[in-house]
């Protein structure tokens, strides 16, 4: 017998420590993103033999509709769950954000105008969320729910049954316009705040901070991190994102209804979550939600072609979200009974 063996025979096999660590190549084989992006390309393959029009480069281009607003919000939902938190309002933002815009039409105001009155809104609003999460210590999730009905109340008490349109052919850009052939102003949108928020997360200080807030809330606390400060920036970024998103959406609508976005904010949480953020912080990437985002949008986008009804896409979504949730868990108890001592 060896000197290694009889260094290690009386070890526990589960307790054996490798004498390397795996590589970086081995550990992003092994991660939720590779999976994911398995699945992406899965999803990829099974439109493209199940329709013959998936393919066709403006088809494709059209499909990036299904997701890029909403993805743009989930980037900064991802760090705020992240963090600890949740913003279920950011679809009633969009209703409120789009209603303001509409109104400045209606009075004449032209597209910077409207730019500039829907990046406000949305800042306004996450300000307001912030305020009564890390102000009035509001739990989250009861503190957006409330403003989710405020927010698309107000909207609905200024447009009733009606709809505001006309809006001009230079504000339509944003959401119809073309950058470069079927890239759309919209896709160059979200590559660039994928970047900036992959950035903002993952290689720097601020984003070290998120984590660690996200992990132990108490703990950064006492480490000198000014908790409440960094939330509540989070919460505004959430809020300008989702003016953002208003913008582009109202601009390829080309009107303002109080129904807008509504039910997006399932869409959302469902994308960060499948992006393998998890639900109750401290750990998720962006990479993920930019795999997610694809997925969603090309599952959407595939049962569009197969004229399969919302209802099922509704039912689906509720399926995955609920499966992204409870799949690790149920795998984290399966490990731990196979660990145990028979």
């Amino acid at each position: 017998m060896s000197e290694q063996s009889l260094f290690n025979a009386d070890v526990p096999q589960d307790r054996h420590v490798p004498d390397r660590l795996s590589s970086p190549l081995q550990r992003h084989l092994k991660s939720w993103e590779a999976l994911l992006l398995v699945v992406a390309v899965c999803i990829f393959l099974i439109n493209t033999f199940a329709s013959p029009y998936f393919l066709d480069p403006w088809n494709l281009s059209d499909a990036t509709f299904n997701f890029t607003e909403k993805a743009m919000i989930a980037f900064a939902m991802a760090l705020l769950i992240v963090s600890g938190e949740i913003d279920l309002s950011v679809a009633s933002i969009i209703a409120l954000t789009s209603t303001a815009m509409g109104y400045m039409s209606q009075l004449g105001f032209g597209v910077p105008e409207l730019v500039v009155t829907g990046l406000l809104v949305g800042l306004l609003c996450g300000a307001f969320n912030g305020f009564l999460v890390t102000g009035l210590g509001l739990p989250s999730i009861v503190a957006t729910i409330g403003t989710m009905s405020l927010f698309r109340g107000i909207s609905y008490i200024v447009l009733g049954d009606q709809a505001f349109r006309g809006y001009s052919a230079e504000f339509a850009f944003f959401g119809q316009g073309y950058v470069w052939w079927v890239i759309t102003f919209e896709m160059v949108l979200f590559v660039v705040f994928a970047l900036v928020y992959g950035v903002l997360l993952h290689k720097t200080n601020f984003g070290r901070t998120v984590y660690a807030i996200g992990n132990n809330p108490v703990g950064a606390q006492f480490s000198g991190v000014r908790v409440k400060r960094v939330k509540f920036i989070l919460f505004l970024l959430t809020g300008l994102m989702a003016g953002i998103a208003a913008i582009c959406l109202t601009s390829r609508l080309g009107s303002t209804r109080p129904s807008i976005a509504f039910g997006w904010e399932l869409e959302i949480v469902t994308m960060v979550v499948l992006g393998g953020v998890n639900i109750l912080g401290g750990s998720g990437t962006i990479p993920g939600v930019v795999i997610a985002a694809f997925v969603m949008g090309m599952v959407t986008f595939g049962f569009g072609l197969l004229n399969v009804p919302g209802i099922v896409m509704s039912i689906f979504i509720g399926i995955l979200l609920i499966s992204v949730i409870a799949l690790p868990r149920v795998w984290a108890g399966l490990q731990s009974r196979r660990k145990e001592p028979s």
